[in-house]
């Protein structure tokens, strides 16, 4: 992901935003635009028929992303709600276009180093089963989400997820491995 070179004002574009300022909201997507065109490409490559461009899927973020304002506290936090938003509208567009299809085709999740090409993962299969990791531990979903989704680095997550580079390592791998096993690849 693209780095910015001072969190300062995006922090305080998101905390005007968060305290009712429509201007900053405006004036924040025009400095982090790029950023995000660059995390929607990512999260958009290899994941087989998308009928979004990246454009719209950072205009359907960003509008899930203005309900959550008033709950992000700094850059780091708003680029990895913002990697959520656009991993449920993702979710939601294969979701519907299986439903109109009725056969969804497979795709790939090369970021994870999970995928292999001649064995690509379900998006939704994938999704199902961060979601049971989610619920037995919610730190070690947010890692996977994080880098799979967002393409944060690990010192990045880590300062995220408010650990040291070593506890995510430990979870990274454990989160991975249990990835691994519940969707049936092997390692």
């Amino acid at each position: 992901m693209a780095v910015l070179a001072d969190d300062a004002p995006i922090t305080a574009l998101i905390r005007r935003w968060r305290d009712g300022d429509a201007a900053a909201a405006d004036r924040l997507l025009s400095l982090i635009y790029d950023t995000l065109r660059e995390l929607a490409q990512r999260q958009m490559a290899g994941r087989g028929e998308i009928s979004l461009v990246p454009g719209e899927l950072i205009n359907e973020a960003f509008i899930k992303l203005s309900r959550e304002v008033p709950r992000v506290a700094d850059r780091g936090h708003f680029f990895a709600i913002a990697a959520r938003a656009m991993r449920e509208v993702l979710i939601g567009h294969e979701r519907a276009r299986r439903a109109a299809k009725r056969d969804g085709e497979r795709v790939t999740l090369t970021t994870l180093g999970l995928a292999d090409p001649s064995r690509p993962l379900d998006l939704l299969a994938l999704d199902q089963a961060l979601t049971r990791l989610e619920a037995a531990d919610p730190r070690k979903a947010r890692a996977i989400e994080l880098r799979a989704f967002a393409g944060l680095e690990f010192d990045e997550i880590a300062r995220v997820l408010g650990i040291s580079r070593a506890t995510l390592a430990r979870d990274y791998r454990a989160a991975e491995a249990w990835l691994r096993l519940t969707l049936q690849l092997a390692p």
